[in-house]
């Protein structure tokens, strides 16, 4: 136990915290954590964004920001790969029907919280975005209801919002699989073209992966 000094503050936990704290440390102490670690040419999309996004406003009343357009893509993905879609009770595996994508979410009192898109697979992009802001909106003004963050089946974390390169991020149980955003930065690299390879301005970020050890091996995560 730590000795408390004269000079230090001691804050108790409130209940939000106490949830949050126990939820972290049953994950880390259930799964095996594996965090794998990939970069992702973001060009396209940032090039493709940029093109889009005013119209995108003028015509849908929507932002389109890279959130719901990770979650189609990865709704694509899971899709694919079902297994990263399942839970574990016991010696059981679960492959869950639904592929529900959950968003950790900072709430304005600093805690976490984790909205959750529905069907994410069966949505084109306009509802994704639509979700993503009203979701969004709900956290930032407290109004999140029960079936707002139950039932997700798949997290992903946007650690880049606070600026970070990359993050470990811990698996939302019961899931198996939790996929963390870094931050877009643009930096030279190395490229193929037509005529060999040279040196461009791409616009980069890292993702990373954890995944339940105990069902997931490396090769699917």
């Amino acid at each position: 136990m730590y000795n408390v000094s004269g000079s230090d503050e001691i804050i108790q936990m409130d209940r939000m915290r106490k949830l949050i704290s126990a939820h972290m440390t049953k994950s880390k102490s259930t799964s095996a954590h594996i965090t794998s670690f990939v970069e992702a040419d973001m060009t396209s999309i940032v090039n493709w964004r940029n093109s889009v996004k005013d119209n995108f406003k003028k015509k849908e009343g929507q932002n389109i920001t890279f959130t719901p357009i990770i979650i189609e893509a990865m709704a694509k993905a899971v899709k694919e790969f079902p297994m990263i879609n399942v839970s574990v009770d016991g010696e059981d595996i679960i492959v869950k029907e639904n592929i529900n994508v959950g968003m950790a979410t900072a709430l304005p009192s600093g805690h976490l919280i984790v909205p959750v898109v529905h069907n994410a697979d069966k949505k084109d992009l306009k509802t994704l975005a639509t979700n993503v802001n009203d979701l969004a909106v709900k956290a930032r003004e407290n109004k999140l209801k029960a079936d707002d963050i139950s039932g997700s089946t798949f997290t992903i974390s946007n650690v880049g919002t606070f600026g970070s390169v990359m993050g470990t991020p811990i698996i939302n149980q019961p899931e198996v699989a939790i996929l963390a955003m870094g931050i877009i930065k643009k930096r030279p690299e190395v490229i193929e073209t037509e005529k060999g390879e040279k040196i461009a301005i791409r616009s980069m970020m890292y993702l990373s992966l954890s995944f339940d050890h105990r069902v997931v091996d490396g090769y699917l995560g």
